[in-house]
């Protein structure tokens, strides 16, 4: 049912995929001439590499820790500030922080070699790197969603002795039984290098109708309800419009990501089981130490708990703690409501800086 077909794609299908690449973001760019794109904080590029750019949002907080996010690599970073009210960067900076935000960029059509070690160790390391000589910090707060969670949580992982803190918000980060929606769809493909080879770089588009697939409510019927409750709400049609804009803005995911998400994660598990190859070093959920929060939304069939909480308890880390977030309206996607809901600004974000405590002052 679900793949049968997908590893025999042929030219035409290949190119329509592609082509429905181009007229989303065609669409999106209209919905932004219409006042719907992202009212973003002002930023300073500090460092620049194929498929990355690392962001500096000004002002830049004289003497505060750094702290660095990063955003799942299929869609464009502005999800994270998107207006000033539901914007996490500011959230940040508001609490005294220099905050960063890895920004991934498509990769050359050339260059589909670049994968999980990449974008994990690799790429987040040049951030780290440059955040040192920018802030003179040498360790910082990684903050990570979804996908970027798992950058993120790899990173902290790889690198105890850089990370103050590690917070993961919807990240799946286990993918066993009952804890992935998109498990018919991996048991139904036999190899995602398969899909990889026919690509070379995965269409956005192809992976839209992946999730379509896994979750329908979630990213069908729940999107449309949000956009009927939101018509009553000028603030979160607002919103609502905005993340519509957003979740046109995507780009194709590397080959190589794609088989490394799908194969060592997804189907084997690599990473909760403790199989996790990273440029030569095996790491699992045990060498995660850095105190550690973990955002739970527990209605999601997206990122359910079981997708988070057993890999949060089998860390290291001494102090952690798992957040529920409860929902909003006027989000659009409930998995990015984390990020852009006001219910999440009014009250998750605070629990979290609170549990974090006061930022210590560069040098103290």
């Amino acid at each position: 049912m679900y793949a049968s077909n997908w590893t025999t794609l042929g030219p035409q299908q290949v190119q329509a995929l592609r082509n429905m690449d181009r007229s989303r973001q065609e669409r999106g760019r209209q919905l932004e001439q219409a006042g719907h794109g992202p009212q973003e904080t002002p930023f300073t590029v500090i460092l620049a590499e194929t498929g990355l750019q690392l962001r500096r949002y000004e002002p830049a907080a004289a003497g505060g820790p750094a702290v660095l996010l990063v955003p799942a690599p299929i869609k464009r970073a502005y999800i994270w500030d998107l207006a000033p009210a539901i914007s996490v960067v500011q959230r940040w900076q508001e609490r005294g922080y220099r905050v960063y935000l890895a920004e991934w960029l498509p990769m050359p059509d050339g260059d589909p070699a670049i994968g999980l070690a990449d974008y994990g160790d690799r790429m987040l390391s040049s951030c780290q790197r440059a955040i040192e000589a920018d802030s003179g910090e040498a360790s910082l707060t990684v903050v990570g969603h979804s996908l970027g969670g798992i950058l993120a949580a790899i990173y902290s992982a790889m690198h105890p002795e850089h990370v103050t803190a590690t917070v993961l918000l919807e990240s799946p980060l286990r993918f066993g039984h009952g804890a992935s929606c998109f498990a018919p769809l991996v048991k139904a493909t036999p190899d995602a290098q398969q899909i990889a080879d026919t690509f070379r770089h995965v269409p956005g588009a192809f992976l839209n109708l992946m999730s379509a697939m896994a979750e329908p409510q979630a990213f069908g019927w729940e999107r449309a309800t949000d956009r009927w409750l939101s018509l009553f709400d000028p603030k979160a049609l607002a919103t609502h419009m905005q993340v519509e804009r957003w979740s046109h803005d995507e780009f194709p995911l590397p080959g190589k990501l794609f088989v490394d998400i799908v194969e060592s994660l997804y189907r084997n598990d690599d990473f909760m089981g403790g199989r996790l190859v990273i440029n030569g070093r095996t790491i699992g959920p045990a060498d995660l130490r850095a105190p550690l929060i973990s955002v739970v939304d527990f209605r999601s069939k997206v990122i359910p708990p079981a997708a988070m909480v057993p890999f949060h308890e089998a860390t290291s880390s001494a102090r952690k703690q798992v957040l529920q977030y409860h929902g909003d309206i006027g989000v659009n996607l409930q998995h990015v409501g984390v990020l852009a809901g006001r219910n999440a600004h009014a009250t998750l974000w605070p629990t979290i800086f609170d549990w974090l405590g006061a930022p210590a002052a560069s040098g103290a």
